[in-house]
């Protein structure tokens, strides 16, 4: 059985859905094709999906393309979503990335675009929307050499368009145009073009073959979603020139892509790369324990049915093993991914209705399971969840699905650039059993140092595990973490060692002829409080530093903006490293405060007639300078206040 597991991506609004709704109705696996305005599309299934017209979360559906089955997977457009986007490529022989005839490359477009190539994916254009007014195929061709350095095959011409009546036919592969490009990357068809001697179409294609596969040449196809146009002729190069799976025996490999759950629970989605995965097999995760496949469900043309196997090439999704996204069975191919960067916005969730806050935290922890770029706080000490983000429209798809799925209406507070505390040098504190007002049967000593930047919070027990149980140990580790979740100005708190110094406790005891009295033994709760407030006073000795995120960004842009914009950036505190020619424009590329990237891209298209294209990703972190640094108010008993904390959290 020939598979090809083919990607449509996009910038949001290419019509990508569109696309995926025509190749489904085509092939003859719908009555008709779904429209995105109307909110029939089959892949978006989430109802903010359908309000909004934009795709959220991967999808797959499958196809037939004579004797090729094709597993479709539909991906999202909008930039908070670019990391769903990467998943998804990891587990692809090829993409078709759709770009609008009309609105050419966009942002997106080369965030996408960068990814294929970092990833290695064969891939394909379709320009889309020819039949509306303004739709200039020249103008887009030229936009993908120029801005995205790209060799393009162009394999169809279209005829009126700009209209309704647009039409497009294609274009011989033995046409001069044709067989110029390939000859410039295979040289047999070169030595035959040069001698002026007859080619064979099938020698072109199997040279073109090769060129896509090494991702030397990019064919390009244009059409309309919307009439179908160019669709036909679009289904006959996907079969002709994209690489299909491979078919390979061995132990079964596979990498886990998606995670989600339905009315029967949690499944996880893996692309199957070699071998075969059969229900009651035992597979093996990360080096944890073998667990047990209890269902496997196999995306085929008719839908996503049980079957009781999985083959090479093949997408599924299995239930029973805990797997998480960017997991593997065996040792399958390692594509070149992405490793995201901490999100550089933050905002504070609240039930609507208090009493569902509970509810609210396991919704939650569920949807951070199922998505590792949601970084969820917990504290139901202080009955609190702060979500860090990567962009506005997250809060909504966060919110819709709390509704959704668990009935938790949720609001945010204001979402604020999240910033991060350093320890800037060494501070120490000690607490002992019945002094200072110590409330709890725990004596602790915790020493702070600064370290390396990117080292995180590393605990150390210093000599105390040969003098303390075990569990008093963990408790106070996990005190510590807890406390540092909040630094003297309430950002999260990282590259620091804390080393325990000290240690005190009472036996496990008991009064005569009575059981364990918990009254004149320690127990673990009492260190896990009493750290927080140590490690609090010792952090005050040692003092921290704000860290605000900053982005590197690439900007493409006509010359004659070039002062306008390089003004904008420095107004905004930008930084520039670099400036190019790129084709007919120029790149500027450098870093810049995350908090200033909405200004910058709010003003862009008016300095620049809309032509530039900013793409943007994190880079690191910066102390703030020139002003008081930002603090992120706290809620609950502070450590750092001794005598609040100790009313707060008695014994």
């Amino acid at each position: 059985m020939a598979l090809l597991n083919l990607g449509i991506v996009a910038h949001v609004d290419a019509g990508k859905t569109s696309l995926t709704e025509r190749l489904l109705y085509e092939a003859g696996a719908v009555a008709s094709p779904g429209s995105v305005d109307a909110g029939t599309t089959r892949t978006d299934s989430m109802e903010l999906e359908r309000q909004r017209g934009i795709t959220i979360r991967a999808a797959v559906t499958s196809l037939r393309l004579g004797d090729l089955t094709v597993n479709l997977l539909d991906t999202p457009g909008h930039p908070d979503f670019i990391a769903e986007v990467e998943r998804s490529l990891a587990v692809l022989d090829a993409a078709v990335l759709v770009v609008s005839g009309v609105e050419g490359v966009q942002p997106q477009t080369v965030a996408i675009w960068r990814a294929l190539r970092r990833i290695g994916v064969p891939t394909m254009f379709f320009l889309n929307k020819v039949d509306r007014r303004g739709a200039d195929v020249d103008r887009v061709v030229t936009q993908l050499r120029e801005r995205l350095g790209v060799r393009p095959v162009v394999l169809t011409e279209v005829t009126g368009q700009g209209g309704r009546a647009a039409r497009v036919r294609p274009v011989g592969l033995d046409t001069e145009r044709v067989v110029e490009a390939v000859a410039e990357v295979d040289d047999a068809v070169a030595a035959r073009w040069l001698k002026d001697e007859p080619l064979r179409v099938r020698d072109v294609r199997r040279a073109l073959r090769r060129a896509v596969r090494r991702v030397e040449l990019t064919p390009v196809a244009c059409g309309s979603a919307i009439t179908g146009a160019g669709v036909p002729q679009l289904r006959r190069l996907l079969a002709d020139l994209l690489p299909r799976s491979d078919d390979r025996d061995g132990p079964p490999t596979g990498t886990v892509f998606a995670v989600d759950r339905d009315g029967h629970g949690r499944r996880a989605w893996l692309r199957l790369w070699s071998g075969q995965l059969r229900v009651r097999d035992k597979v093996q995760l990360a080096g944890g324990r073998p667990q047990t496949i209890t269902e496997i469900a196999v995306s085929e043309p008719g839908g996503v049915l049980v079957r009781p196997s999985a083959s090479a090439g093949q997408i599924a999704a299995i239930r029973g093993v805990p797997a998480r996204i960017g997991q593997h069975v065996g040792d399958p191919p390692r594509r070149d991914l992405y490793r995201f960067p901490p999100p550089t916005r933050q905002a504070l969730v609240e039930p609507v209705r208090p009493e569902q806050r509970l509810a609210m935290f396991a919704g939650l922890t569920q949807l951070a399971d199922e998505d590792p770029l949601v970084d969820l706080r917990l504290d139901e000490q202080q009955g609190e969840a702060v979500i860090r983000l990567h962009g506005e429209v997250q809060k909504e798809v966060i919110a819709a699905l709390l509704e959704d799925r668990y009935g938790v209406r949720v609001k945010f507070s204001g979402t604020l650039t999240a910033c991060i505390e350093r320890v800037a040098g060494t501070g120490a504190a000690e607490d002992r059993i019945k002094e200072r007002g110590n409330p709890y049967l725990a004596g602790v000593g915790l020493r702070i140092e600064a370290a390396r930047v990117g080292h995180g919070i590393e605990f150390r027990p210093g000599v105390e595990p040969g003098r303390l149980p075990p569990a008093f140990v963990a408790a106070t580790e996990e005190g510590v973490r807890t406390a540092l979740r909040h630094g003297r100005n309430g950002w999260p708190v990282t590259d620091g060692t804390v080393t325990m110094t000290s240690s005190q406790y009472w036996p496990r005891q008991s009064r005569p002829h009575q059981r364990f009295d918990k009254s004149i033994s320690s127990v673990a709760a009492d260190f896990r409080h009493l750290a927080q407030v140590v490690v609090a006073a010792a952090l005050h000795r040692a003092g921290t530093r704000v860290c605000q995120p900053f982005e590197r960004f690439d900007v493409n842009l006509p010359h004659q903006s070039f002062d306008t914009v390089t003004a904008l950036l420095g107004r905004a505190g930008a930084v520039i490293d670099d400036t190019a020619a790129a084709g007919g424009y120029l790149e500027v590329s450098g870093t810049l405060p995350s908090a200033r990237i909405p200004l910058v891209v709010a003003a862009l298209p008016d300095l620049t007639g809309g032509e530039a294209v900013l793409t943007t990703h994190f880079d690191h972190y910066a102390p703030v300078t020139g002003e008081a640094p930002p603090t992120l108010p706290r809620r609950g008993p502070d450590p750092a206040d001794r005598e609040e904390w100790f009313r707060a959290v008695p014994r």
